[in-house]
């Protein structure tokens, strides 16, 4: 066999199981409600920048509105290293357009040394509540758009 053609099954395996993961996830066990809380709470969470924290506090926050805890922990993937800092750069301009303009947002180099906190109070308050109300928006959406595809897919006669 050749090189290229181990790498193409591979690839094919990879895919296949990601594909089976995620199909796994979105039949994963609990009613519509269930499924679509837990799921809000992750994004919820996932909107928030305590990296390292953000799955244990979403599945806490899916068991305190009983939500599904798997689909919490995935709900915070909407933080991940590619969509992280725009995402923190948008909560943080929300929270200044709603308490007026603070201190700029961190340069590279700060982000990279993990000064955030460093900047104070009025940094850290308009990313907080920035991420509040980017969560509590997204999670509302994502979860009502998935609350709807569920309740698309049981037959009418099961209702």
């Amino acid at each position: 066999m050749t090189r290229r053609r181990a790498r193409r099954l591979r690839h094919k395996s990879w895919l296949r199981l990601l594909k089976q993961r995620l199909i796994w996830l979105w039949r994963h066990e609990g009613s519509h409600g269930e499924r679509a809380r837990g799921l809000a709470a992750g994004v919820f969470t996932g909107c928030y920048p305590f990296f390292g924290l953000q799955i244990v506090l979403g599945v806490a926050l899916a068991s305190l509105v009983r939500g599904n805890h798997l689909l919490a922990a995935a709900g915070t993937w909407i933080s991940n290293p590619l969509t992280s800092l725009p995402l923190y750069w948008f909560n943080y301009q929300v929270g200044s357009w709603l308490l007026g303009a603070g201190p700029g947002f961190p340069s590279l180099d700060q982000i990279k040394e993990g000064a955030l906190w460093d900047l104070g109070a009025a940094f850290s308050s308009r990313l907080l509540l920035g991420s509040t109300l980017v969560g509590l928006i997204s999670a509302l959406v994502v979860s009502g758009l998935y609350w709807l595809s569920l309740r698309r897919q049981v037959p009418r006669s099961q209702l």
